[in-house]
């Protein structure tokens, strides 16, 4: 195996925290991922492996909701006017015991007329983006990813399972990130990390 191609895998391990490197004692094997992978990370993971879950973790609380957005930054994000009608899809992962985040994409009607299955209740296994652009033969590509810290709203408390007060306010790192074609956004990804979490940053 070319030198390269065993440094990029223990860089992408190291990214995850699967693996740890100290001077003079060799590279080991975690205990657990001491990282949270955001929903773009998991694109460059399922590339290669099929899988959009790492060694000990999966999810829960899946749902697809029909809402009419109002928050600004999705109706930024998409370029739609408040009110416009979005889908939403729910999902909380969990890290053997830890729930670490809870990932929040939201698509506009434009998507979800190209890609029905994101309507539907059923999981996706697989990235919207190539069912997409198989249909449409539009190419889509991320935009930059971006970090903001926030209250939790209590459905985010919930999802996380935090044990707190109803009265306590919460703070939360959110990174989200926006999809397009050329004809615009596709998609808006939000992943809302627990208090403590370690996120890699790219």
């Amino acid at each position: 195996v070319n030198r390269t191609t065993i440094v990029r895998a223990y860089d992408i391990l190291k990214s995850e925290g699967l693996i740890v490197s100290r001077p003079g004692k060799g590279t080991t094997v975690t205990s657990r991922p001491s990282v949270v992978i955001s929903g773009l990370d998991r694109l460059d993971r399922l590339t290669p492996t099929g899988r959009w879950y790492g060694p000990g973790e999966d999810s829960t609380g899946h749902r697809v909701l029909r809402r009419s957005a109002y928050d600004a930054e999705v109706c930024r994000a998409l370029e739609i006017e408040p009110g416009e009608e979005v889908v939403i899809r729910i999902r909380t992962f969990r890290q053997d015991a830890r729930r670490p985040s809870v990932g929040v994409p939201a698509s506009p009607p434009r998507t979800t007329t190209a890609v029905a299955e994101l309507a539907e209740e059923e999981r996706m296994e697989g990235f919207f983006g190539e069912p997409y652009t198989e249909r449409t033969g539009r190419e889509v590509t991320p935009g930059q990813r971006t970090g903001h810290a926030r209250q939790a709203s209590q459905d985010e408390i919930d999802a996380l399972q935090l044990d707190v007060p109803a009265h306590v306010a919460v703070a939360v790192l959110v990174t989200s990130v926006t999809f397009h074609d050329e004809e615009g956004p596709l998609a808006y990804w939000e992943d809302v990390y627990a208090p403590g979490e370690r996120v890699p940053m790219s």
